[in-house]
C-alpha cells in the first residue's frame, strides 16, 4: 500500500516506517522535526518537512503521495507540559489534527490509524484496563487525545472514514535501526539506561509507598516493534474501532531498574523521591480485543528482551541521533 505517516521522524513513527518498508509498502513521511530527527527516517521513505497547521502544504503532500492509508503519530505528548501549557496540546493534537482528518477525506483516503493513549482513561475503575471502561482523562494531553478519538468517530459516521485508534501503554525498546531519543526524556527505561551509560548520576524513583508488592508503581511495557506490527494489521480493510496495546503484564519501577542493572551489567544508583501527583499505583492493559480482533500477538513480551534491545541501541548510539 501507499502509506502517509505523520510524525514519522519520531520514536514510534520511525520504527513503524522501518517495519512498513520492510513489509513492502511505499511510505511518505510528513514531519516538522520539532521533536523528531531527520536521521531517524529510513532512507527508503520519501520525506516531506511540513507542519500540520499548514493545511495547504499538508493537503498537497498527502494528495501527492497517493496514499490509501494515513498513520498519525504527530502529537505533543508530555503530560506535565500539558498541565502548564494546555493551549499547545489542544492546538497541536486537536486543531492541527482536524486539518489532517479533513485532508484525508478530501484526498479520498480510505483508512486512518491513530496513535492514541491510555491517558484517555484516567485513573481506571479496574485492572486490567479494557476498552469499555469509562474515559476520564486528568490532564490536557489525555483530553486532547480523547477529543481526537471522538472526531474520528464522527468522520466515520458522516464521511465513511474507516479508522483504528490504538491506546498505547508504555512503548519501549528499539529495533536495530531506530531507538528512543527525545529532546526531553521522561520515560523510565531510557533514563535508567542513561545512568548505566554514565550520562546521569542516578535514576529517580517517584514514590515508594504505593499499595503494590514493592511499594513502587506498576506499568505495562510494550516493545515498539510490536506496536508497529499492530499498525500494519490495522491497515487492512474492515478493521475499525478502539484497541489497547499492551502486554497485559505489569512491572514495578524497582523491577525495571533491576532488569536494567542485569542487562547492562552496570551499577545503577537510585534517588528516591516523593510521589508525583496523579500517578496511579497500577496501569495494566487488557489487549484481548486486539489479539482476537486483529490477530495481533506481541513477539517481544518479556521485559528482559525489551530492555536488551534498548540497551543495544543506546550503546551503539550514546548520543542518540546526534551521533
Amino acid at each position: 500500500m501507499k502509506v502517509f505517516v505523520t510524525g514519522g521522524a519520531g520514536y514510534i513513527g520511525s520504527v513503524c516506517v522501518e517495519i512498513l518498508l520492510n513489509a513492502g509498502h511505499h511510505v511518505t513521511v510528513f514531519d516538522n522535526l520539532s521533536e523528531g530527527h531527520r536521521s531517524a527516517v529510513d532512507e527508503r521513505a520519501r520525506f516531506v518537512q511540513g507542519d500540520l497547521s499548514d493545511s495547504a502544504t499538508l493537503t498537497t503532500a498527502l494528495q501527492g503521495s497517493g496514499a490509501q492509508v494515513v498513520l498519525h503519530f504527530a502529537a505533543s505528548a508530555l503530560v506535565a507540559e500539558s498541565m502548564s501549557n494546555p493551549s499547545k496540546y489542544f492546538r497541536n493534537n486537536v486543531a492541527n489534527g482536524l486539518n489532517l482528518i479533513q485532508a484525508a477525506v478530501s484526498s479520498e483516503v480510505r483508512k486512518f490509524v491513530f496513535s492514541s493513549t491510555c491517558a484517555t482513561y484516567g485513573p481506571p475503575d479496574r485492572i486490567p484496563i479494557t476498552e469499555d471502561l469509562p474515559q476520564h482523562p486528568i490532564n490536557p494531553y489525555g483530553e486532547s487525545k480523547l477529543m481526537f478519538e471522538k472526531m474520528l468517530q464522527w468522520y466515520h459516521e458522516i464521511h465513511g472514514l474507516e479508522f483504528v485508534a490504538f491506546r498505547y501503554f508504555n512503548a519501549s525498546g528499539a529495533t536495530q535501526m531506530c531507538g528512543e531519543h527525545h529532546r526531553i526524556e521522561t520515560h523510565l527505561i531510557p533514563n535508567v539506561l542513561r545512568v548505566a551509560l554514565g550520562q546521569l548520576p542516578f535514576a529517580e524513583l517517584y514514590g515508594t509507598d504505593y499499595p503494590t508488592p514493592d511499594g513502587t508503581c506498576i506499568r505495562d511495557y510494550i516493545h515498539v516493534h510490536d506496536l508497529a506490527q499492530a499498525h500494519i494489521l490495522a491497515m487492512e480493510p474492515g478493521s475499525l474501532g478502539f484497541y489497547n496495546l499492551g502486554n497485559g503484564e505489569g512491572y514495578s519501577v524497582r523491577e525495571v531498574i533491576d532488569v536494567c542493572r542485569r542487562i547492562s551489567g552496570k551499577e545503577i544508583l537510585v534517588m528516591e523521591r516523593p510521589r508525583r501527583p496523579g500517578d496511579p499505583p497500577r496501569l495494566v492493559a487488557s489487549s484481548t480485543k486486539a489479539r482476537q480482533g486483529l490477530g495481533w500477538e506481541p513477539k517481544f513480551p518479556k521485559l528482559e528482551d525489551i530492555v536488551a534491545s534498548a540497551w543495544e541501541w543506546h550503546n551503539r548510539h550514546p548520543r542518540g541521533y546526534l551521533d
